[in-house]
């Protein structure tokens, strides 16, 4: 039996989330290349490539639906953290980067890491935004007047 969808049900990969979260895997990918072309410190190139896999997987959640699938973790919190921690870590390593008279691709990869930490602030952000004005499950607003 077919499901219908949802009259503003829209794909991930349409979605202005869908589009963050894929900027930000791009910006992730160049940084992370352009520290290995320029054989940079290994810290640059494992937090960039962590943050590769991390958002990686995330995308494929969303696209996959496998959020509503497994239903015991609340995803959009865990989203959030993640967000947080890599714009803090892409920060520290693009502006380590940038500091120090360094070679043409390190700087490149430290202004693409600024790029992704501009991203995760925005897709936190977005998602932020998303449980406030529409909260699903038990943490859904419920107005006094629903209780009488």
């Amino acid at each position: 039996m077919m499901a219908t969808l949802k009259p503003k049900h829209r794909p991930f990969c349409f979605s202005v989330k869908g589009h963050v979260k894929m900027l930000r895997l791009a910006l992730n990918v160049t940084s992370m290349t352009f520290f290995i072309i320029a054989q940079a410190p290994e810290p640059y190139i494992v937090i960039t490539g962590f943050e590769v896999t991390v958002t990686f997987f995330f995308i494929m959640l969303y696209i996959l639906r496998l959020d509503r699938l497994i239903a015991c973790l609340f995803w959009p919190l865990l989203d959030i953290i993640n967000s947080v921690i890599a714009a803090i870590f892409m920060i520290i390593i693009s502006v380590l980067a940038l500091l120090p008279e360094t070679t043409t691709f390190i700087v490149l990869g430290g202004v693409f890491g600024l790029l992704a930490a501009v991203c995760c602030i925005a897709d936190g952000v977005l998602i932020y935004r998303k449980l406030l004005f529409n909260p699903s499950g038990p943490y859904q607003k419920h107005s006094i007047h629903d209780k009488i």
